[in-house]
């Protein structure tokens, strides 16, 4: 297969690049600026894009089967806190990214898209997200070392989710456990639909690299289309 990988620099996307290579697919890899990246491994052809302008993505879309979207503001591998502050302040760059992705595909009806996204919007409780709940939010927030004002951010990406529902496109959504990592390729998780999955210890968790994984079994099988899915150990 043929896969772009937007946020190909991030903790997540230099996983799923390494993970698709691995399994003997070609890689587009994008990201903002890719005079920076020194590469050599086979396969894989690096290109700069801007995820907001729909025109650009159009344009490295012909030969991909499907591209997958890590995309978020700033490079939270290189830099969490900066990726935080960029988040708080535009907590709406989430849904504008899928919208001009979803525009972008309309010249490319038959490129699947799958977009990485937050683990706010799982349904904590019969139709109640964690992302309803300031006092669900706060508490998760809190855990996890990330400020209150974060909150925002995490509904913008319930706001994407929502943009990519209303889409004939062949969209999915993946949100990712609530604690997401560095840490082993295990091949070993669970998958859910709308609500979280939990460990023995009821903790939402996944490595990085299992859930490039997931990213890709689904690049390759996919169980998802226009649906969000979910993982989990």
């Amino acid at each position: 297969m043929r896969i772009g990988v937007i946020g190909a620099t991030g903790g997540i996307g230099q996983r799923v690049v390494t993970e698709a290579l691995g399994r003997g697919h070609h890689i587009t890899a994008l990201t903002r600026d890719a005079s920076r990246i020194e590469e050599d491994r086979e396969n894989v052809v690096w290109k700069s894009v801007d995820i907001f302008d729909a025109d650009a993505v159009a344009a490295v879309l012909p030969g991909l089967d499907v591209l997958i979207s890590g995309f978020q503001p700033g490079n939270a591998a290189r830099d969490l806190a900066d990726t935080v502050r960029r988040s708080i302040a535009d907590p709406t760059a989430y849904a504008t990214a899928a919208t001009s992705l979803l525009k972008a595909l309309e010249s490319h009806p038959r490129t699947r898209l799958i977009v990485i996204g937050g683990a706010g919007s799982l349904e904590i409780r019969p139709g109640v997200t964690r992302a309803d709940s300031d006092e669900d939010l706060y508490a998760t927030l809190d855990s996890i070392g990330l400020p209150r004002e974060y909150a925002a951010a995490v509904r913008g990406h319930r706001d994407a989710l929502n943009v990519l529902r209303t889409s004939n496109r062949l969209w999915t959504y993946l949100s990712p456990a609530e604690e997401i990592a560095p840490g082993e390729r295990t091949g070993r998780f669970r998958l859910g639909g709308d609500q979280p999955v939990l460990d023995a210890e009821g903790r939402s968790r996944i490595s990085f690299e299992d859930a490039a994984v997931a990213l890709i079994d689904e690049a390759e099988l996919p169980r998802f289309v226009q649906r969000r899915f979910t993982i989990g150990y």
